[in-house]
């Protein structure tokens, strides 16, 4: 039942030949996860120090350690390693250990050596220099290497990996594990996708070009791109783009915080907290971050919406600065002028975004524009487009008089 040589498609075992990366394109489902952890479970019984490397935090436990497909599920009862999360870390019965690094914490891996290396989802990761740190470290042993389990993107990090000499890439599709996958998933979700750009991209696992006619394009968002903020911002604003209704079948909630310094007067995405979920959970998220940013207001849309966004977050804390926009143009007309900013180079993402990224070099206008683009043009136009004297807006500091006003606005 454990004989990985055994059960594994060909694609899912390792190369022959003299190979430093091996890079896994592949399509959801296709068993990226099970073959990254079926060779680090290798790995360890000849080298004593083979690492991880997650997305997230909750990427590296909940997908690669302790999934369905992972380390620990296909470990056999004397193979399996101790998840010893204190430490962050994995202990094997050989003595053999694995560190476990996130790629939302480069700084971690500054020093770190490595023997072997597992890296998963490298598309969606959200600082580059992450991969960086890391392969400097990946440097002891004798034949020191790094296998890539990832959904392909267009990102300038993937594309110069593929041009490595040493680098050999394996690509897969959904469809090649279909015995192991459950039938409603080929009937709901890949009949849905199949033949659409999202599907060819996360079923086919196929690298796509931008989009003809978007406003967004890669190369401005890699040119753009900063690894960490400035110290010094004049305005700081939380953008929500609400959805209309609650439910699984709901869109999401955009919620996106932007600052712009001010010495250069540079607009800064932050960070993207999108979410799926009823008005109470959404509002509390946003108002966490009003707070953890200092934010000086919060932005939403409310052409769907209407008073009852304003009641939501209020109910949460009535002490917020919060305003109202409403869509009176179209939105082709204003995005358009959000991503001329890109295109001169005054906006900046503070590492990557990956989900947010692809909705604007997907999105065309005319098309309905999704729930993190929406956030976005929202705060930065609030940020970057509107004049406001100069000033910075101040927060009520007087609780009392919040109340006061909240009371009032209640009855």
């Amino acid at each position: 039942m454990h004989d990985w040589s055994f059960w594994a498609r060909d694609k899912q075992l390792p190369p022959d030949g003299d190979w430093r990366y091996w890079v896994i394109l592949a399509g959801r489902g296709f068993g990226k996860t099970r073959t990254g952890a079926e060779w680090v479970r290798a790995q360890v019984q000849q080298y004593p120090m083979v690492n991880l490397i997650g997305a997230t935090a909750d990427d590296a436990r909940d997908i690669m350690i302790e999934g369905e497909s992972g380390i620990l599920a296909v470990c056999p009862p004397s193979e399996r390693p101790e998840y010893v999360i204190s430490k962050r870390r994995l202990e094997w019965p050989n003595g053999a250990r694995s560190l476990i690094f996130t790629a939302d914490e480069p700084e971690r891996l500054r020093g770190k050596q490595h023997m072997q290396l597992w890296a998963d989802e490298l598309c969606a990761w959200r600082y580059p220099e992450a991969w960086h740190q890391a392969m400097f470290g990946l440097r002891l042993g004798d034949n020191p290497r790094a296998c890539i389990t990832t959904t392909p993107k267009p990102t300038a990090l993937l594309l110069d990996l593929l041009k490595h000499p040493k680098a050999v890439v394996v690509r897969g599709t959904t469809y090649e594990n279909r015995a192991n996958l459950a039938e409603d998933f080929y009937n709901d979700i890949v009949s849905q996708y199949e033949g659409t750009r999202r599907g060819r991209q996360e079923l086919m696992a196929e690298i796509l070009d931008d989009v003809p006619g978007a406003l967004w394009t890669r190369k401005v968002l890699d040119d753009t791109r900063v690894q960490s903020k400035p110290d010094d911002f004049k305005r700081v604003v939380v953008a929500i783009d609400p959805a209309v209704t609650a439910g699984e079948d709901s869109n999401d909630t955009g919620i996106v915080v932007c600052g712009v310094e001010a010495k250069t007067g540079h607009g800064y995405v932050l960070e993207d907290l999108t979410i799926n979920a009823s008005p109470d959970v959404w509002a509390r998220r946003a108002v966490e971050a009003y707070h953890r940013w200092h934010a000086d207001r919060i932005v939403a849309e409310t052409n769907n919406g209407g008073d009852m966004v304003e009641h939501t977050i209020r109910t949460v804390d009535p002490t917020v600065s919060f305003k109202q926009v409403r869509a009176s143009r179209g939105k082709h007309t204003r995005a358009e002028p959000v991503s001329a900013l890109y295109e001169q180079g005054r906006v900046h993402h503070v590492g990557m975004f990956a989900e947010m990224e692809d909705q604007l070099c997907v999105w065309v206008p005319g098309d309905d524009s999704p729930d993190r683009l929406d956030a976005l043009v929202w705060g930065l136009t609030e940020l970057m487009l509107i004049p406001h004297g100069g000033g910075n807006i101040r927060r009520e500091r007087d609780p009392i008089a919040a109340r006061r006003r909240s009371d009032v606005w209640r009855r």
